[in-house]
């Protein structure tokens, strides 16, 4: 964590390919840019938990389809012209430890306020409750872009 009055110099990006971590991606780099700040992308991946103790032939694609997700939402938030300060890591964790644990070395931790449910995606509501609650830094919830905070429709 920053010491206060220091400069922010990176920014972590829960990413889960909902519109709403899009939209956390696309709000990061636009505080990042006039602060010469660092913006990670942070994916996560697990293995279903009726995986534990042993691996099954065929689920080796649970990564590939993390880093898919991944790729796909920093395409999605920036178009081919990806941003210089913008980096895309994927890590094997659940999504609210992994954020938790960015937050120690993070001066800021930016979530969309929902994600997708299940294997599908890896943000829930009660992560971003997780992290604001948890968090070893300043918190940013981004709503989607459809939807305003006061459930009108966004532009």
């Amino acid at each position: 964590m920053s010491v206060a009055g220091a400069p922010i110099a990176r920014i972590v990006v829960g990413v889960d390919g909902s519109e709403a971590s899009v939209e956390a991606l696309r709000q990061a780099q636009r505080l990042a840019t006039p602060l010469g700040a660092k913006v990670q992308a942070l994916a996560c991946w697990e293995y279903p938990q009726m995986y534990s103790g042993y691996v099954m032939m065929g689920v080796e694609g649970f990564e590939e389809g993390a880093r898919k997700v991944l790729d796909e939402a920093v395409a999605q938030a920036f178009g081919s012209g990806i941003p210089e300060n913008v980096t895309a890591t994927l890590v094997r964790s659940h999504p609210r430890e992994a954020l938790i644990d960015a937050s120690r070395d993070a001066d800021m931790i930016v979530v969309g306020r929902r994600g997708h449910g299940g294997f599908g995606g890896l943000l829930l509501g009660s992560v971003s409750s997780a992290i604001v609650a948890h968090a070893d830094c300043p918190v940013l919830v981004v709503h989607s872009p459809e939807t305003a905070p006061d459930g009108s429709k966004g532009s």
